[in-house]
């Protein structure tokens, strides 16, 4: 009896245990509230305290509209690699005289909060893209509006911005003849909404739109967020959705194929939303080199959760121009890169 007692309650413990580390709201969906006030983290990964009420910077909301040329367009090729030439919107002269070639690919690289030009992803997925493959790689710095210490009005401005970097590419196409379905827009976090805007502007006649962990404050309901029409294909990489109040990225299906890494919600040798957000671009640039991580099909939320999907297999990530996939996937990766 005594023997009994102790195997049904070590099966308590084991079952409690269970319990308590998936969460109970297995539904990846936009019910998720926020706080008023919540940490968010800038380039650096240093955190910042966020009034999700606080006035927005109308004055500042208004320039970023009215001139779209604040936008830095930084272009990279193999010619160049690691020292940029300046592309300037209505200037002839910056594309002629540049070494963008419309015969390749070009992809764009959008950062996020509080980033600029110098943020560790843009030169990470820059480096992987021209090992790969001959391309153009633009750089879009967009501090302008990113370095605002409100974070209210950097969400407010990212359609504008969005909408300016998709008529810089318009001119691009025009002045060069690059078709607008060799480009592939990549951004993270707030960029990761801000590229789904410049695809929307051009008709959704882009390649791909690729979201890397998009934000989730002030997204959930936000008719301007990335979504499955910005592109031809549209792809979203989630990493740190959680269920919980911290976490940073949206956490619901925004695109053609929602890949929910380790699940969505924590990755592996991560303590902290600033590494799990982080990940995805770290994992998104290690598919540029390998195209190793391989999502499987989920009929359910349940099914991400608990590492149980079965359905067809899809690639994440990488460089492919004629990728396509539909529907919501699980992926998972080691600790260590390439993950």
């Amino acid at each position: 009896m005594r023997k009994m007692r102790v195997t049904l309650l070590c099966l308590f413990v084991a079952a409690a245990y269970t319990a308590s580390a998936v969460p109970l709201n297995s539904d990846f969906s936009e019910d998720r509230e926020y706080p008023r006030f919540i940490e968010f983290p800038d380039g650096d990964g240093v955190m910042h305290t966020v009034d999700l009420e606080a006035e927005p910077d109308y004055e500042l909301l208004d320039e970023i509209s009215r001139n779209p040329a604040n936008n830095v367009y930084l272009l990279y090729t193999r010619r160049n690699p690691t020292s940029s030439q300046t592309l300037v919107m209505n200037d002839i002269a910056s594309i002629y005289n540049s070494f963008y070639n419309p015969h390749v690919p070009t992809v764009v690289i959008a950062h996020g909060w509080l980033s600029n030009q110098e943020s560790d992803l843009n030169p990470t997925i820059r480096d992987a893209l021209l090992h790969k493959e001959d391309v153009n790689v633009i750089i879009l710095d967009w501090k302008k509006l990113a370095s605002s210490l409100s974070y209210n009005t950097a969400v407010k401005g990212v359609p504008a911005v969005g909408r300016g970097l998709g008529q810089f590419l318009n001119f691009v196409h025009y002045v060069t003849g690059a078709p607008l379905n060799s480009m592939h827009l990549v951004g993270f976090s707030l960029g990761a909404h801000l590229v789904g805007n410049a695809g929307r502007e051009l008709g959704g006649r882009v390649a791909r739109v690729t979201a890397l962990d998009p934000a989730g404050p002030l997204w959930n309901y936000n008719s301007n967020r990335v979504n499955p029409e910005d592109a031809i294909y549209v792809e979203a990489i989630h990493t740190d959705g959680g269920y919980t109040i911290g976490g940073l990225g949206i956490g619901s299906d925004v695109a053609n194929a929602d890949f929910y890494v380790n699940g969505g919600i924590s990755q592996p040798g991560c303590l902290t939303n600033i590494c799990n957000h982080n990940s995805a671009w770290r994992y998104f640039a290690a598919t540029v080199t390998y195209n190793h991580i391989v999502g499987k099909g989920c009929s359910s939320s349940w099914q991400i959760t608990w590492d149980n999907c079965k359905g067809e297999e899809l690639h994440m990530g990488n460089n492919d121009l004629k990728k396509y996939g539909s529907g919501r996937f699980r992926a998972n990766t080691s600790r260590r890169y390439p993950y």
